[in-house]
Parts: structure tokens; sequence; C-alpha cells
């Protein structure tokens, strides 16, 4: 008997190839290039994918019921096309959320009081040669945080932050009830009334430069930008200006617009904590979101579901 065609474009983790290769045939090529797609793939109704699914890849696959997508944000898909089309669209939510909420307040740490470079000035023999690593000019203590973004990981960032005594507040397009935490109805607001902001929304058209000149700005010169969202979201040449200007006092970043690439600004600037998209990246966590996206593949086509589908997208398959 045949067995349903999966194709993985690209690099995904090993663990998703090896679990789908139990009961599925694995059908791989180099990238999300639709002109990579053969005749032989017409066959293939999943796709298993970390990164890119454009439409016109989608176009070339007749058969294609699902998209399993590697991660919680799923902007590399092009989910209008794909809910035009009756494609079921599925992520990893949860199974990350307490790693990122851990790595966002590690982040925050780290840019607050200069730990990595403490570390290094340890490991260079500098505490020896040259005495005490020098006062952190920055502190949690005392601070407003304000979080961009009220979600499953932003609330487990906040209730993180709670334990720290700091006072909390966030912006969203609407309130969300039974919270303590202050709401603000804009971006610019929200940033007025903390000094630290943590970001933590998806990249969509909606968001996507949002945080700009105005909003760091208003952010002020104590002020410290935290990213573990996606780097679409902040206006990276106003970042480094700000930065540099000393419109605010610092960042830490997990994303970037371009990556890999990192602007040489950027990796200049000693008020920065720099991180290479880790947020997710522990051996636990990554497995966990690859088992995911092969029970979302394995559900679909045993019981008509996806597990974990986006919300643009809450099909179930079609009788063939």
């Amino acid at each position: 008997m045949n067995r349903t065609r999966v194709l993985v474009p690209g690099k995904i983790n090993q663990r998703v190839i090896d679990r789908l290769a139990e009961r599925f045939e694995v059908v791989r090529i180099e990238n999300a290039d639709p002109a990579l797609v053969t005749t032989q793939m017409q066959d293939v109704t999943a796709i298993a994918v970390s990164g890119r699914v454009p439409a016109a890849l989608m176009d070339a696959l007749p058969q294609l019921e699902i998209i399993a997508n590697f991660g919680v944000g799923y902007d590399g898909v092009e989910i209008a096309h794909a809910a035009a089309k009756g494609i079921a669209v599925s992520n990893t939510p949860d199974v990350l959320t307490e790693e990122v909420a851990d790595t966002a307040i590690g982040l925050l740490l780290n840019t607050l009081r200069q730990l990595p470079q403490a570390e290094q000035w340890l490991r260079q023999g500098r505490w020896s040669r040259d005495g005490a690593f020098p006062l952190s000019p920055l502190s949690l203590r005392g601070r407003g945080v304000g979080l961009y973004g009220l979600g499953r990981i932003g609330l487990s960032i906040a209730r993180r932050l709670e334990a720290f005594g700091v006072s909390i507040a966030y912006h969203t397009r609407s309130p969300r009830e039974g919270l303590s935490y202050a709401y603000h109805p804009t971006l610019v607001g929200l940033a007025a009334a903390v000094d630290t902001l943590i970001v933590i929304v998806p990249g969509t058209v909606a968001t996507r430069r949002t945080v700009n000149a105005e909003v760091l700005s208003a952010l002020g010169n104590n002020g410290v930008l935290i990213n573990v969202g996606r780097g679409s979201t902040v206006d990276e040449r106003a970042l480094i200006q700000a930065l540099q200007s000393g419109v605010i006092a610092g960042a830490g970043l997990d994303v970037f617009e371009n990556e890999p690439q990192v602007p040489d600004a950027l990796m200049a600037l000693p008020n920065v904590s720099l991180l290479p998209h880790v947020a997710s990246a522990s051996v636990v966590t990554r497995n966990a979101m690859a088992d995911l996206v092969v029970d979302n593949i394995e559900t679909w086509f045993a019981t008509g579901k996806a597990l974990t589908p986006v919300p643009e997208t809450p099909f179930t398959r079609r009788a063939r």
C-alpha cells in the first residue's frame, strides 16, 4: 500500500524527519522553491516546515491538505492563501511557552546587569589583573515593565515578573478580563508609562515596525527594550539610532529583521545583549515542538482534524 507523502522543504528538526518516516513517506527538497516540485510529487498531501511556505508552493501541490509549522509563529506561511484554498495550517503553541518566557527574563537580566560582559571580564583574567567589574548602570529594582502582547507567552512572562516585585502593564488590541495589570490602548502610551518594554507579538503586517522612533522616545533615556517575538516588529534602524544617541539606555534582542544577519552597528554597541534566536532552543522544548508537528499531521489523517490549528484555518478534512 502506498504511504501518505509528506514534503519537507529545507531544514527541520531531525526528530520530525525520524518520526514522520515511521508512518509516512518523506519527500525532501532543498528549500521552498516551487520549481523544485517534480511531477512525482503531485500526490503530496502534507508539508512539515520550519520556515517559508509561499503561495506558489501550495499551488504546485494540488493534493495538499495540511501544513504543519514548526514554531508558534507562522508568518512564513502565506496564511491567507492557505485559508482560501482550504489548506489547514497548524503550529506548535504551549509546548514552547515556558522556555521562551524563561529566556525573556534571562535576557532582561543580562541586559540590565551586563552579566555576559561580567563573565567575559572574569574569563579574560581581568578580575585579577584590573580589579572588580564596573558597576552595572541599570537594575531591575524599581522598574515598570510593559508587555507588548499578552498571549500565552506574554502571560507567562508577566507571572515571572510578579515575583520580582516590578509593576506590570500591557498593550494589546483590546483589554483582557480578569487581570490586575494596567492596560494601555496605544503602544506609545504604554512606552510612556514604563521604562522597560518587552515585545512578544507575532510578526504580521499589523505589527511590522510598530516599535518605532516615537515609541522608543516615549520609553525614555532610562528605557530598555527586550524583543523575543519577531525582528520585524522593531524598526531596527530607529533602534540603533536610539541606542547610539542615548534616547534609550539599552536593549536585549533574540530576534532581528534579517536573520541570521545582525547589523554591525548593533554588534558594536556596549549597551545591548544579543542572542541568536534561541528563546525556545533547548533539546527538551525542541523535541516537544517536533512531536507536535508530527502529531498534527498524524491526527489530521487519522481523525480529520489538526490538534493545534491556527485561527485562520479551523478546517476539518474533506472526504477524498
